[in-house]
């Protein structure tokens, strides 16, 4: 019962932040769930060596695009498609994986590359090779997971829970870029 105060006292200041501000709370929650993510990453891996170019580009690129994009998404398409429209959830979901998903997954893993000091010849070659695989496995493994956010979970609370799975994602991306780096320097 101890435990329990202070964690009300974080999550009301949380929801506290979040409210007052929203992108500033979700870029630095995205920031720090992608850097953790891509650490557990790292140790799952088995590195001997943290690679600290990768933590930060995890990081940079959560603070300046993990919590701002999908803010506006999320924003934008609440006003686009009303829940009152018939149908709004498969209209959200038609529209997050058909056109979202695949833009932000070619913008993602583009500013990953590049934020780790990639060339841009890099990151394109890099994308070309994992761009369409990391892309059906979103559709296949992260469409029920958009189906519960846009259908259960409270707008104010979409990009905290995409992140959260994105915790998840990250390991798989990294895990992923890993394996095709480890191929290329066989």
């Amino acid at each position: 019962m101890a435990l329990s105060r202070p964690l009300y006292d974080l999550l009301g200041s949380y929801l506290m932040q979040l409210y007052s501000n929203p992108i500033r709370t979700k870029s630095i929650t995205s920031c720090v769930i992608a850097t953790s993510g891509n650490l557990v990453a790292q140790y799952i891996s088995g590195t001997k060596f943290i690679n600290q170019d990768s933590l930060i580009a995890y990081g940079l690129y959560g603070l300046f695009f993990g919590g701002t994009i999908p803010h506006y998404f999320y924003m934008y398409i609440e006003r686009l498609v009303p829940k009152t429209v018939t149908g709004a959830v498969f209209i959200k979901i038609l529209i997050e994986r058909l056109l979202y998903s695949p833009l932000n997954s070619a913008f993602s893993l583009y500013m990953l590359a590049r934020l780790e000091g990639k060339s841009h010849n890099e990151a394109i070659r890099q994308l070309k090779i994992l761009y369409l695989p990391i892309l059906q496995a979103s559709w296949k493994y992260l469409t029920i997971i958009h189906i519960l956010n846009f259908s259960v979970v409270p707008p104010m609370f979409r990009v905290l829970i995409t992140n959260l799975v994105g915790f998840f994602w990250v390991i798989y991306l990294a895990n992923k870029r890993n394996r095709r780096q480890q191929e290329k320097s066989k």
